[in-house]
C-alpha cells in the first residue's frame, strides 16, 4: 500500500523534475567570433594606385554580432586566389565598431601601388584582389569576393595644362606627355574633365588622341556664364582586341586648372544692315533689317542713326527685340545713316555693324 504524502510528493514535484531534464544536453561549442567575409569588394584603379573598398563585417560565422576586428589583410595575385599567401598590406585593428542600428555600415579601404615588374599590356593580363578580415585574435574565415584589375602601362598626365576663358567659352590647352611606340591593338589618348565647385560631379569635356602633335587645343563651350569651374587632364590607355571587351585603364591627373566664367564678351557684330525708304502716298519712314545675331545670350539690339553725316545717336529707348526697325523721325531732304549693335544678357554691346545709309527725297 503507497503512502498517502509520499504519493502526493511524486505528483507535486513530477512536473520540475521533467522541466529540468528538458534542460539537459550536450554543451555547445564556444564562438570562435570569426568576421564574416566582406561581398562587395570593389576596386578601381588610376595610374599605378588601386583603390579597394568594402564594407565591414557586423556579423560573425556564428551570427554573432560583431564589437571589434583584428586587421585586414589585403591579398594581391596574378589569376584566381586560393589564399592570401603573403599580403601585400594590411589595415589596423577596430577595437571598436558602431552599432549594428547605425544608419550606414562603416567601409574599409586600402591603397596599393602596382609594381613595374607585373604590368603587361596584355589584353588577359589583370591582377586579383581579395581581403580576409581577422578577428582580434588574428583568424579569419576566408577571402572576400575577388575582383581583377587591368595591368596595362599607363602614360604621364598631360604637360602644362592651362586655360583661357573667350567668349567661345574655355579654352585648354597642354602639351604632349610622352610618344608612345606604336603597339597592335593599344592606343592612348588625352580627356578633360570639368568638376563642379563643392560637389564631386565630374564631366567629360572632350578627347584627343594622343599623336605626334606637341600641343593640343580643346573647347569647352557648354558652361554657364558667371560660375566656377575646375578642369584636369589626364592620359587613357585602351587595349582593343578583336572579340575582347576593349580596356581603359586612366592615368594619373594633372594639376586642377580653375576659372570664373565671366561673360565680359560683347555678342557678334550684327551683318548685312539694309536701309529701304517708303513714303509716298503715306508717311515717310524708312525700315531696316538684318541678319540675326545667334548668340545663346543675346538680349535684343541698339539702333543709332546719322543726320547728314553727323555724330550717331541711339534711337531706341529699349532694346529691340527682332532684327528689323522702322526709323518714322525723318524728313524731306535728309540722308540719314545708320548702324546696329547687339547687346547680351549681361549688358555687353558689340560694335557697331557696317553702315547702311539712305536718302528722303
Amino acid at each position: 500500500m503507497k503512502h498517502p504524502v509520499l504519493t502526493r510528493w511524486l505528483v507535486l514535484c513530477a512536473p520540475l523534475m521533467l522541466t529540468a531534464c528538458a534542460t539537459i544536453g550536450p554543451p555547445q561549442p564556444p564562438s570562435l567570433r570569426l568576421p564574416f567575409p566582406p561581398s562587395d569588394l570593389r576596386a578601381s584603379r588610376k595610374g599605378d594606385h588601386v583603390t579597394l573598398n568594402w564594407t565591414l563585417p557586423n556579423r560573425t560565422t556564428d551570427r554573432e554580432t560583431v564589437r571589434s576586428l583584428g586587421p585586414t589583410r589585403i591579398c594581391r595575385g596574378i589569376g584566381k586566389l586560393k589564399e592570401c599567401g603573403t599580403p601585400v598590406g594590411q589595415t589596423p585593428p577596430l577595437s571598436k565598431l558602431p552599432t549594428t542600428n547605425a544608419p550606414k555600415r562603416p567601409e574599409g579601404s586600402f591603397e596599393d601601388t602596382l609594381p613595374a615588374s607585373i604590368k603587361s599590356d596584355s589584353p588577359d593580363a589583370f591582377a586579383t584582389y581579395a581581403v580576409e578580415v581577422l578577428n582580434q585574435n588574428g583568424h579569419g574565415a576566408g577571402l572576400s569576393n575577388q575582383v581583377r584589375v587591368p595591368l596595362a602601362h599607363t602614360l604621364p598626365p598631360p604637360l602644362n595644362f592651362e586655360e583661357k576663358l573667350t567668349r567661345d567659352g574655355v579654352v585648354l590647352s597642354w602639351s604632349a606627355s610622352a610618344s608612345p611606340a606604336p603597339q597592335e591593338g593599344v592606343h592612348y589618348v588625352y580627356r578633360v574633365y570639368r568638376y563642379g565647385i563643392g560637389n564631386n560631379e565630374r564631366i567629360l569635356v572632350g578627347e584627343l588622341p594622343v599623336g605626334n602633335e606637341q600641343g593640343y587645343l580643346l573647347t569647352d563651350s557648354n558652361i554657364e556664364w558667371q560660375k566656377t569651374y575646375q578642369y584636369r587632364a589626364q592620359t587613357v590607355t585602351v587595349i582593343d582586341v578583336p572579340s575582347k571587351p576593349q580596356i581603359e585603364v586612366e592615368g594619373d591627373d594633372t594639376p586642377a586648372v580653375k576659372v570664373f566664367a565671366d561673360d565680359v564678351f560683347p555678342p557678334a557684330v550684327p551683318a548685312n544692315l539694309q536701309a529701304v525708304f517708303s513714303g509716298p502716298g503715306q508717311k515717310a519712314f524708312i525700315d531696316l533689317v538684318w541678319a540675326p545675331v545667334t548668340d545663346a545670350d543675346l538680349a535684343g539690339y541698339n539702333v543709332y542713326r546719322s543726320d547728314d553725316g553727323g555724330p550717331f545717336t541711339k534711337m531706341n529707348s529699349e532694346l529691340v527685340p527682332a532684327p528689323a526697325y522702322r526709323d518714322t523721325e525723318v524728313q524731306a531732304g535728309k540722308r540719314y545713316t545708320y548702324a546696329v549693335t547687339s547687346v547680351d544678357q549681361r549688358g555687353n554691346e558689340s560694335a557697331r555693324s557696317e553702315p547702311a545709309s539712305e536718302s528722303v527725297p
